[in-house]
């Protein structure tokens, strides 16, 4: 009769070996794959509880029949438009030219195709982003979407969670999204508050174990995202709290990109919205006043993609290949957190070697040390492909944007690593608009002027112990 530990020992190996086998017909990075393995091998029960834990990076759920009904509602604007205009710019709808090509690639990614007659204004210091919110829900007449991965109990939570009380007293339906793990700090006290005035509050995906099919741990929704009465709507990188607008010493100032949308492309933001609120409460928002023909107040012509675990493909991962391999005179990237997939580095220094300009403007501070490192470990490939690295020293660098050739630009709330491009929930704006991509790029070119240019003789004089800090760092990567 076999003793205890031999009963224990084989059950680990079983254990082992059919989390082994779920490891293989996950279709991951070989690399990410072949590091589950070696774990699972050599400690069979932590191995096999961490992959329980974050070892599945897709969630099942059913957006694209949705969206095709937005996207049939946007062509009827679109023909309405057309005829009124008679083929102005304005009665648009995509980019012409060899824009077209990325609109299509991301309109057959994401079923949202780009629709034309948006004003859209960015903004890079946080005192004009919660300006324009602000402006914005006290304008609201229907309704209030908020959205975010933080909502912070402090000073600048408390205010605008008492607008939407104000809002909500005075008939204004408003619904508040948060990421149960970004917000897991917020207590029942704070937000209680909302629940007694009529603000409808949920929390996505939290930590509730019973309910398996929707529970992970590392699958957060980092999505930004306010959308008022389905016609303005602002998204980008910026959270609510005192510390995104430089309050708290450790990492201020604090700079983020933010962009305040009006028209036909608040609609596909209020059905992005619309898709995670019935995910985390089972609510289908519905009904008059929800997707309704919004006005046209401009010109730009925008397009909404949302990312995330649900997509069989890495959609942004597509897009960023895309966009690089298509720029021809130059690319600029700001993010706070860079570990690019091996595709999208191998884009970037073909673009070197095509004579396209290619700048990169990261944070010298961050507050994740291990992203900060890894990234660093890629300067010596791109620095000698000719990019140039610029590190910013004055303050935490949060924005999320990237422009190409001036000519359009995409920001938003993805970094460039593994958890935007893979286990993320994210929304990126791609506005293809050459006087808006234009000012991006000189704020960017001023941004450079403020940083350090980053020079092979910088990273290879570095000291060892960096040197082997950056290596150690790199290992971490397919699962940063």
């Amino acid at each position: 009769m076999p003793s205890v530990w031999s009963l224990v020992i084989m059950a680990h190996v079983l254990m082992a070996m059919v989390t082994i086998a779920f490891v293989l017909r996950s279709r991951g990075e070989p690399l990410a794959m072949l590091s589950w393995i070696l774990a699972i091998a050599a400690i069979p029960v932590l191995g096999v509880g961490l992959y329980a834990l974050v070892g599945s990076n897709r969630i099942r759920r059913k957006a694209s029949r949705r969206r095709r009904k937005v996207a049939h509602l946007i062509e009827r604007i679109e023909r309405e438009a057309h005829e009124r205009a008679s083929g102005s710019r304005v009665g648009g709808a995509a980019p012409t030219g060899d824009l077209a090509m990325v609109e299509k690639l991301s309109r057959r990614l994401v079923q949202l195709p780009a629709v034309a007659g948006n004003q859209v204004d960015v903004y890079g210091e946080a005192e004009e982003t919660y300006a324009a919110l602000e402006e914005a829900i006290r304008s609201a007449r229907h309704h209030i979407h908020l959205q975010y991965y933080i909502w912070k109990p402090d000073e600048t939570g408390e205010h605008f969670r008492d607008l939407l009380i104000e809002q909500a007293k005075r008939g204004v339906r408003c619904r508040v999204l948060l990421d149960a793990v970004g917000c897991m700090r917020l207590s029942r006290s704070f937000y209680q508050p909302w629940l007694d005035a009529g603000v409808q509050v949920g929390f996505f995906m939290p930590f509730l174990p019973l309910r398996r099919r929707r529970w992970s741990p590392h699958l957060r929704n980092h999505r930004k995202i306010a959308v008022i009465d389905g016609e303005t709507a602002l998204v980008g990188s910026q959270n609510i709290g005192d510390e995104y607008r430089g309050r708290l010493k450790r990492l201020s100032p604090w700079y983020d990109t933010h962009m305040r949308v009006r028209g036909p492309a608040a609609i596909f933001l209020q059905q992005i919205f619309a898709e995670d609120w019935v995910f985390a409460t089972g609510e289908v928002i519905r009904g008059e006043g929800y997707f309704e023909s919004p006005p046209r107040p401009g010109e730009s012509i925008v397009q909404i993609v949302p990312t995330g675990p649900d997509q069989d493909v890495s959609v942004l991962g597509q897009l960023a290949f895309a966009a690089v391999t298509a720029a021809t005179k130059s690319i600029r990237i700001v993010t706070p957190y860079f570990v690019p997939y091996p595709a999208l580095r191998l884009a970037l220094v073909h673009a070197c070697y095509r004579d396209v300009r290619v700048q990169l403007v990261l944070p010298t501070r961050s507050d994740n040390s291990l992203v900060l490192w890894a990234g660093r470990s890629f300067y010596p490939e791109l620095l000698d492909a000719g990019a140039e690295i610029y590190e910013f020293d004055g303050g935490m660098l949060h924005s999320k944007i990237l422009t190409l050739d001036d000519r359009w630009c995409m920001l938003g709330s993805a970094n460039m690593d593994v958890r935007s491009f893979r286990l993320n929930f994210e929304i990126t704006a791609l506005i293809y608009d050459e006087k808006v991509a234009a000012a991006q790029a000189a704020a960017i070119d001023d941004r450079c002027r403020q940083s350090r240019r980053i020079l092979p003789h910088d990273v290879w004089s570095r000291p060892l112990s960096e040197q082997l800090l950056t290596g150690a760092a790199r290992l971490f990567t397919p699962l940063l």
